[in-house]
């Protein structure tokens, strides 16, 4: 019989919803060993709780956070919420004993980021991790497969990038993500790197010098009352990494971007090598390219995926892979491992590669202020 397993959200946004919708849809899991359910929602905003009237097994709506680290019943938190609240509330979530998946970067800056890290140390019983769904596409898991075979032999080159067109209108009002003393210096680099550096970190791929080129774009977007207030984020952010490894260094090129014309929400893995290739894009998300040469000519191949990912599920092997299919499979890739079930299967970001991640972006962030490469923090010890 699966485990039960009460889930609590902290911020009833945008992902807040995907998340309810996700594990209402969990019946579509052909065999996992947990069963959750979604009981209580906190926002501070009683206008946004409303949405979760419609999901019968919530039993609490709350304004403080504080209501759902303190309710006994509810063993893992979502937390999804602007990044300068990181801290305080993974700490509190730490400190109350639970077990949760927090949004990325894991705190508004890289001190942030070690001092979550630190107190997750000193509480080795609490299982966390961050959130990164984009990975889970199956054709992102099928290139991550022959990239890790080292079936293309010694890398050339790789690139991993997630572009949106999200900020090309230059009327959108500005929002927290849009303000730095909200989403942090970081900008672009905080809210969409997670994502870009889930595979190359999980392949072991550790830059150790990055040189780039940060853009803010858009300086101005309308306020609440109409007048034009500082946009003071990075938009576009470009990165080219030096990446060491036992066959020779090659150069990692990672692009987030929220102004990249002619692109809606793509993310993008590409890895070439002396003995083939592999590239994967969410914009033809049935499709993976495969790089082979054979009887010397080179060739690129067109495999079809189909929607199976990490996780079996009810849905048809030929139909399409979406953004809530990859929302499903990260949520059971996460309960899964927490239950000792994960297996070989493709797991979650873990603390250690949210500090990784922070350790390069704030290298890159020395590197635009320099105008040269600079190098990346390794972990001591």
């Amino acid at each position: 019989m699966a485990q039960q397993v009460e889930v609590g959200i902290i911020g009833g946004g945008l992902m807040g919803r995907e998340v309810a919708a996700a594990l209402a849809r969990w019946p579509a899991l052909q065999d996992h060993p947990v069963r959750p359910r979604l009981t209580a929602v906190c926002d501070t905003n009683p206008a946004a709780l409303e949405w979760f009237d419609r999901i019968d097994t919530v039993r609490l709506k709350a304004t403080d956070h504080r209501q759902l680290m303190e309710d006994d019943r509810i063993e893992v938190l979502y937390i999804a919420v602007p990044h300068h609240l990181h801290e305080e509330l993974y700490l509190d979530a730490i400190s109350a004993g639970k077990d949760f998946l927090g949004e990325k970067p894991f705190g508004i800056d890289l001190a942030a980021g070690e001092r979550i890290v630190e107190a997750l140390r000193r509480r080795p019983e609490l299982f966390v991790r961050c959130s990164s769904e984009m990975p889970y596409f199956p054709g992102a898991q099928f290139a991550h497969d022959v990239i890790r075979s080292g079936a293309v032999g010694r890398i050339v080159e790789a690139r991993s990038a997630f572009l949106h067109s999200s900020d090309l209108d230059v009327t959108k009002a500005i929002n927290w993500k849009r303000q730095a003393r909200f989403c942090g210096r970081l900008g672009v680099m905080g809210d969409l790197g997670m994502h870009v550096l889930h595979i190359p970190l999980r392949l072991g791929w550790h830059p150790v010098r990055v040189y780039a080129v940060l853009q803010d774009i858009v300086t101005e977007r309308p306020g609440p009352s109409g007048e034009l207030e500082p946009c003071d984020t990075i938009d576009n952010a470009t990165l080219v990494c030096s990446v060491e490894s036992d066959q020779g260094p090659f150069p990692l090129t990672v692009e987030t971007k929220r102004i990249a014309p002619g692109e809606t929400n793509t993310w993008v893995l590409r890895v070439v090598g002396m003995e083939g290739g592999v590239e994967f894009s969410t914009r033809n998300p049935k499709t993976v390219r495969r790089f082979t040469v054979r009887e010397g000519r080179q060739m690129w191949e067109h495999l079809e995926t189909g929607s199976q990912s990490v996780f079996p599920t009810v849905t048809g092997g030929i139909f399409e892979f979406g953004f809530s299919d990859a929302v499903l499979q990260m949520w059971a890739a996460f309960l899964g491992e927490r239950a000792g079930d994960l297996g070989d299967r493709f797991g979650c970001v873990t603390p250690q590669e949210t500090l990784a991640a922070h350790r390069l972006l704030d290298a890159a962030l020395r590197s635009a202020e320099s105008g040269r490469a600079e190098p990346v923090l390794q972990a001591s010890g």
